[in-house]
């Protein structure tokens, strides 16, 4: 991850993109779906691919790891507020404004109730 990371950095996102799916890859296999270093790489992914203007991929990512997070975090974690923000903003670039409004109320409701 680290080197997909390095090479999406350095604006080289097109080689960093398959390097980032095999670590997707590997992590799946080694730590199954739902683990929370399994989940930053699909995220990691999400974030590459919407960089990329590939974001019906994106969005389709952004909601595996927030129904995954909800799961196994809970529907109030850092995390989860995170991934509902990602959710939301790749809707507002697919012009999915009113999918958009509810996820990022819901997510402002939940920093309020966490935050203060």
């Amino acid at each position: 991850n680290s080197l997909a990371s390095l090479l999406a950095n350095m604006g080289k996102r097109s080689e960093a993109e398959p390097l980032y799916r095999q670590v997707l890859q590997a992590r799946e296999r080694a730590l199954g779906s739902e683990h929370t270093d399994t989940l930053a790489s699909v995220n990691a992914l999400a974030v590459l691919l919407d960089d990329l203007g590939k974001h019906s991929e994106a969005e389709s990512l952004y909601q595996q790891v927030l129904e995954a997070r909800e799961r196994t975090l809970g529907r109030e974690h850092p995390d989860t507020e995170s991934a509902l923000d990602n959710l939301a903003t790749v809707l507002v670039k697919t012009g999915k404004h009113s999918e958009a409004e509810p996820l990022f109320r819901r997510a402002l409701e939940a920093r309020e109730r966490t935050l203060g």
